[in-house]
């Protein structure tokens, strides 16, 4: 029998087996709450030959660093026909062998595209483009059928998977935008989950949009998907705070707010997707994630908290990740070792209030310690100049597009100080206080 044929008869079989609209899945009590990473960039840095480092500045298995920052589990994303093979079905079945056989629980998040999917945009794939809402409807279970098969080949079951990425307006657009015809946007949701659970009824099957903090958003989409009759198990979230002008205490209380309403509203388990926090704010980022994780495993159905892609150091312009430019994790990642730490850095007093800028030093006393300078969105050559308070040169640097300067050991006793940051963008003078 040919393999169209085959999926055909799962389908139907399918169909006839699931009657009920919303499905819930509860989180089992036994079950360990999921300490997540999306890594789904890491065979790509690895074959531009980024190395990672542990703590003791160790070369390491970037996976075995993450497993001993207390993840458990790991998320990658897969795209239908992608431009040199990333994420594609080969490339995530290599990676998800890899993390099955060093213990970790598997996500898979289908973007249905051939590059990112997100709340901005949701392009067919190239060889879908020309497709009617039947034949994509045919397209994304047999895609996600196919993906899930060859893992199942492998011996490898994911514990969830995602119809979709950050569907805040539905997929596959023009066809499937929510905002157009939401009944279009459901069946394709029905279609991945009935695919997903002919491979095997016990993986969660999650749709997931961004802004979880955002009540009415949620509510307009998973209404919409009740009436439609669009199936999942779990309701994902995205929460970043570095694009939002909100908090993060208050954005995390609005997303236990939103996440509570959808366990009782919809009945539904609550997950965190993906979230994160600029790599240069270690500390806050670690109690950020300290606070969020406690939230969501305070809610009835909270499965867990993935960061994504907290890997990441000096790639491709990604600066919302969990590793220092120097290749170790920073300590934000000791959030899922239930770590918490505190920023006892020293702030430095500024002579004018132009900028939020700060110049921060660590240790204070500052004698052989660091030096922090922060310059985010400033491009082009900048000079540092360290001046005492007789206007003596004590060290000057130049860099080039540094959004964040580092200088090492820097031997200067208690006193006052002056920073001169000069930049065709930024002219500043700021007043360095050392105890």
């Amino acid at each position: 029998m040919k393999r169209s044929s085959i999926l055909s008869l799962v389908i139907s079989a399918w169909m006839a087996f699931s009657t009920s609209a919303f499905i819930y899945a509860s989180a089992d009590s036994t079950t360990p709450f999921a300490n997540g990473a999306d890594i789904g960039w890491l065979s790509q840095m690895e074959a531009s030959n980024y190395i990672f480092y542990n703590d003791s500045g160790v070369q390491q298995d970037c996976m075995q660093i993450l497993k001993d920052k207390g993840i458990n589990s790991l998320r990658f994303r897969v795209w239908v026909n992608p431009t040199g093979g990333w994420c594609g079905k080969k490339d995530v079945a290599t990676m998800a062998k890899r993390a099955d056989s060093m213990g970790f629980r598997v996500m898979i998040d289908f973007h249905y595209s051939d590059w990112w999917a997100d709340p901005g945009k949701q392009n067919k794939p190239a060889a879908w483009a020309s497709d009617n809402l039947s034949q994509l409807l045919t397209d994304i279970y047999n895609h996600t059928y196919d993906v899930l098969d060859t893992l199942k080949l492998l011996g490898i079951t994911p514990e969830w998977v995602q119809v979709g990425n950050e569907t805040n307006n539905g997929m596959l657009w023009p066809t499937g935008k929510a905002s157009t015809s939401m009944a279009n946007f459901a069946s394709m949701v029905t279609n991945g989950y009935n695919a997903v659970k002919a491979i095997d009824s016990s993986i969660l099957v999650i749709v997931h949009i961004s802004n979880g903090y955002d009540n009415s958003l949620f509510r307009w989409m998973f209404d919409g998907l009740k009436n439609n009759g669009g199936k999942c198990d779990v309701i994902g979230m995205s929460l970043y705070p570095s694009y939002s002008t909100t908090p993060w205490k208050t954005m995390n209380s609005q997303c236990l707010s939103n996440m509570n309403d959808m366990v009782t509203r919809y009945n539904k388990a609550v997950m965190i997707c993906e979230t994160g926090m600029t790599y240069t704010a270690q500390y806050e980022c670690n109690a950020f994630l300290l606070d969020l994780i406690a939230k969501t495993k305070s809610v009835t159905g909270g499965l867990g908290v993935f960061y994504w892609e907290p890997e990441c150091y000096n790639w491709q312009s990604y600066n919302l990740g969990a590793w220092n430019t120097n290749g170790r994790p920073t300590l934000a990642m000791d959030a899922f070792l239930g770590i918490s730490h505190i920023d006892t850095t020293t702030k430095v007093l500024i002579t004018t209030p132009l900028t939020n800028k700060e110049i921060q030093i660590y240790p204070n006393p500052f004698y052989g310690g660091r030096l922090h300078i922060e310059l985010p969105g400033i491009s082009g050559i900048t000079t540092i100049s360290i001046l005492n308070v007789n206007g003596q040169v004590m060290k000057e640097q130049m860099v080039k597009n540094a959004s964040l300067l580092v200088i090492d050991n820097l031997k200067m006793r208690a006193g006052t100080y002056f920073v001169q940051i000069n930049n065709e963008q930024l002219k500043e003078v700021r007043i360095l206080v050392i105890k």
